[in-house]
C-alpha cells in the first residue's frame, strides 16, 4: 500500500497550492480530484468573469497574465494547467475520496481506484458540488439544471432563471441577449448586493426597461413540462416554460467533514472547529484549508484571500515533522 506524508483532498486553486507549498518542502504528498483539474472553475459558465484581477488568483508565485485585469474562466482554466505543469504536481484526477480513517498512528484514505495511507491530510474541498434546492415539484425535471453552462442553448426559448445573486444575473443577461425570453424569479425585494458592480447597473436596466421580467418576494411553486407555477405577492400566476436555471447557490460538503470527526460550530453556519495558526482541525492530523473553513459562510473566503492557509499548514506539518 502506498503512503504519503500528506494527502491533499480537492484539486481547485488551493488544493493545488497545498501541494506546492508541500513540494517546496521536501515532502511527499498527493492531491485527489474527483473531477477535472480545477473542477469547480471548469463549471464556471463559459463566459464568466472573476471579481478578483489575475494577480490575487495567483499561486506558487507563477505570474497569471490576462488580457483584461479581470480575467475570464477560459484564461484561468489555462493558468492553472500550466501551473500544474510547471511545478509537475502529483495529481490524481477523477478519483474522489471515498473514505477516511484513523488507525493506530496513521491515516487510511479508500479512493475510487484504490488505498493508500498518509501521515496528515488536507481538506480542501471547496463548496460547489451541492446545490441548494428549491424543494418544489418537477424539480427533477431534465430542463431544470443547477448549473448554468453556455448561452446560446437557450436561444429562442422561455426561461426561468430562479435567483438574482452573480450566477443568476449572468444567465439572465446572457441567454437574453441571446435571444431567450428570460423571466426572473428573486426571493429578496431587489437584486443581491453582492452582484459585480459593473453588472448590477445592466440588469437593473434591462428590467426597468421591461426586456427582462422580474418577479421580486416571489418563489417557485411548482414545475411541469411546459410551464411553470410562481407565488408572487399579488397572486399566483403560470408562466408558459421551456427551461429553468435554479441559480440557487451551493454549499460545502459538510457531511464529509462529520463522518471523519471534524467538530462544526452548533450556531447555523457549521464552520469547521480548528487552529487560526495551523488551520488544523479538531482532528489531530487533518488540516482544512480553502472556502470549506467557512461552513456555510461560503461568501467570506476567495481564492485571493485563503491561499495563505497552504502556506500555514506545510509550515505546521514541516515543524511537526522536525
Amino acid at each position: 500500500m502506498q503512503h504519503f506524508s500528506i494527502v491533499i483532498i480537492g484539486g481547485g486553486p488551493i488544493g493545488l497550492a497545498c501541494g506546492i507549498e508541500a513540494q517546496k518542502a521536501g515532502l511527499d504528498y498527493v492531491i485527489f480530484e474527483k473531477g477535472s483539474l480545477v473542477n469547480s472553475l471548469y463549471h464556471y459558465p463559459v463566459n464568466m468573469t472573476f471579481f478578483s484581477t489575475s494577480e490575487r488568483l495567483e499561486i506558487g508565485g507563477v505570474p497569471f497574465v490576462s488580457n483584461n485585469p479581470k480575467p475570464v474562466r477560459n484564461e484561468a482554466l489555462e493558468y492553472y494547467r500550466r501551473v500544474t505543469g510547471s511545478f509537475n504536481l502529483n495529481i490524481r484526477l477523477f478519483e474522489p475520496v471515498e473514505q477516511v480513517s484513523r488507525t493506530v498512528d496513521l491515516f487510511e484514505v479508500v479512493t475510487s481506484k484504490g488505498t493508500c495511507t498518509a501521515d496528515h491530510i488536507i481538506i480542501a474541498t471547496g463548496f460547489y458540488d451541492i446545490p441548494y434546492l428549491l424543494n418544489v415539484p418537477g424539480e427533477e425535471l431534465p430542463k431544470v439544471t443547477h448549473y448554468y453552462k453556455d448561452p446560446h442553448f437557450y436561444a429562442f426559448q422561455d426561461v426561468i432563471v430562479v435567483g438574482a445573486m452573480n450566477s443568476g444575473v449572468d444567465a439572465a443577461l446572457e441567454t437574453w441577449r441571446k435571444g431567450a425570453r428570460v423571466t426572473m424569479v428573486v426571493r429578496g425585494p431587489e437584486i443581491g448586493t453582492r452582484v459585480k458592480y459593473w453588472v448590477r447597473p445592466d440588469i437593473e436596466n434591462r428590467i426597468k426597461e421591461g426586456s427582462i421580467t422580474a418577479y421580486f418576494n416571489a418563489s417557485v411553486r411548482e414545475i411541469r413540462e411546459d410551464e411553470v407555477d410562481i407565488d408572487t405577492p399579488e397572486e399566483m400566476i403560470t408562466l408558459k416554460n421551456d427551461f429553468v436555471i435554479a441559480a440557487t447557490g451551493y454549499q460545502p460538503n459538510l457531511q464529509f467533514l462529520k463522518q471523519i470527526g471534524v467538530m462544526l460550530s452548533d450556531d447555523a453556519v457549521k464552520c469547521p472547529v480548528l487552529d487560526p495558526d495551523t488551520h488544523e482541525s479538531s482532528v489531530k492530523g487533518i488540516y482544512l484549508a480553502g472556502v470549506i473553513c467557512g461552513g456555510m459562510n461560503t461568501h467570506r473566503l476567495f481564492i485571493e484571500n485563503s491561499r495563505e492557509h497552504a502556506v500555514k499548514i506545510i509550515n505546521a506539518i514541516s515543524r511537526k515533522r522536525s
